[in-house]
């Protein structure tokens, strides 16, 4: 690209620390003038100090947020209000400059039409490092990033997240276009456990030495509960099983724990997503893109050695669920075995939000647009008796109880009300989703 390097705009997320920004600004400053952006989240005790900091070096704007505003969000903002355009470079607070050359070694690599250039490493979607590359998600680390603008805003924003750039990288993963982001060699090296430190220092945790952490109990705890299900899923999967077809296709993690108990397994996945058409099959033998009302007697005819099916939150996305599991039923084998993790609608949160008048969609995790049934334990049941099942084990997944009594007590009395059994019905509403497994009758 024919670009001035010094006039590539640079944008930091800093989090009460003047002395990492000092650190960045003075070492960076050594070897470049480019127009610099300060956004801060920092607590008000400490948003003078660096203030002040930002204020020695020539053409560094300071932005400051009242609120921590988190890596993510603060990329997030500046790149849709300050407008940059073209090559922009995004570096962590808590990075160093060591000699000059790394901007111009990135530009080099950058070409046009590509999102950005950086060290690659390689997550699952909850943005976890893994340490397989095949099926694994190639993620941009926005430590020291540069992208092209134009690009950058045509996929979704950075979030609040331990790993902020995943939405986008997830992405790009699922569009097929791995080409729009670059390795750079000698990043990756500086941001090893035993760095090179050819251009830059990187301390990976000096934000969190300074400040006390990351402040993302919410992802965390979000991937934990994710794991959970993950591991009660697979407990119901038969260990020795020959064949397993998974319907709904998420991140290929139950896939690879499926393997990691049985190498053999053959394990084939239908995407039934419209929104993700290029699935990589990773350690799935085979990922099937099919349309969700294609699900007919046909297809699953094809199948008919399938050992187990998983329909991991599938029934509730398909306008006809019972159809599918009806076809499923006329191929099954006598032994085999039908496994389904199904979002439960009687959950207190939609309890609550519908006796308010708050039923939006896209608002929890049981107000998807995708979802087009809901079901509760009791209609769950019904679903596979109706369809030549019988369920004979299964898990309520509660990741965390009622705790307010008075909402408690609420939802007991109107069962009462009803004719119900106020201690069932209470019980019920705890399970956010149900992890069932069901046998042919």
């Amino acid at each position: 690209m024919n670009i001035n390097v010094n006039q590539i705009p640079v944008i930091s997320v800093s989090y009460n620390s003047a002395e990492l920004i000092e650190d960045l600004l003075q070492s960076f400053r050594r070897f470049y003038s480019n127009p610099i952006t300060i956004i801060d989240g920092s607590a008000a005790e400490n948003v003078l100090a660096i203030e002040k900091v930002c204020g020695k070096y020539p053409d560094v704007k300071f932005i400051h947020f009242d609120f921590n505003i988190h890596h993510g969000p603060g990329m997030a903002w500046a790149f849709q209000n300050l407008k940059p355009s073209g090559p922009v470079l995004v570096i962590d607070s808590d990075v160093v400059v060591l000699r000059k050359g790394f901007i111009e070694s990135m530009l080099n690599a950058l070409k046009p039409g590509m999102y950005g250039v950086g060290s690659i490493s390689y997550v699952n979607e909850g943005g976890y490092d893994v340490d397989y590359c095949n099926g694994a998600i190639r993620y941009l680390h926005p430590a020291c990033m540069l992208c092209n603008m134009e690009v950058v805003l045509r996929w979704p924003m950075p979030i609040k997240h331990g790993a902020p750039m995943v939405n986008a990288m997830i992405a790009i993963h699922n569009a097929g276009q791995h080409e729009l982001i670059g390795d750079i060699e000698w990043l990756t090296s500086d941001f090893s456990k035993k760095p090179a430190q050819n251009y830059i220092r990187h301390d990976w945790q000096g934000t969190v030495k300074r400040s006390g952490g990351y402040h993302l109990e919410e992802w965390e705890r979000a991937a934990q509960d994710a794991a959970k299900v993950r591991l009660l899923t697979l407990s119901l999967i038969p260990n020795e099983a020959k064949q397993v077809v998974e319907i709904g296709t998420n991140d290929g993690a139950l896939a690879r724990a499926v393997k990691g108990v049985n190498a053999r397994c053959l394990y084939i996945a239908l995407n039934i997503d419209p929104e993700v058409q290029h699935v990589e099959a990773g350690v799935r033998d085979h990922v099937i893109q099919v349309d969700a009302g294609g699900l007919n007697d046909d297809l699953i005819r094809n199948y008919a050695e399938a050992d187990c099916w998983v329909c991991d939150q599938a029934l509730e996305r398909l306008q006809h669920p019972e159809r599918l599991l009806q076809a499923i039923r006329k191929v099954i084998q006598p032994d085999g075995c039908v496994v389904a993790v199904i979002p439960n609608s009687q959950h207190w949160s939609m309890q609550a939000k519908l006796c308010i008048g708050d039923l939006r969609y896209g608002s929890s995790e049981l107000l998807q647009p995708n979802i087009v049934h809901w079901f509760t334990r009791a209609t769950m049941f019904e679903l596979f008796q109706n369809a030549g099942y019988r369920i004979v084990q299964g898990f309520p997944i509660v990741h965390a109880k009622i705790e307010n009594l008075t909402l408690a007590n609420a939802i007991k009395q109107f069962a009462i009300s009803v004719g119900a059994n106020p201690e069932l019905t209470l019980e019920d509403s705890q399970a956010l989703q149900y992890v069932v497994k069901a046998v042919p009758v």
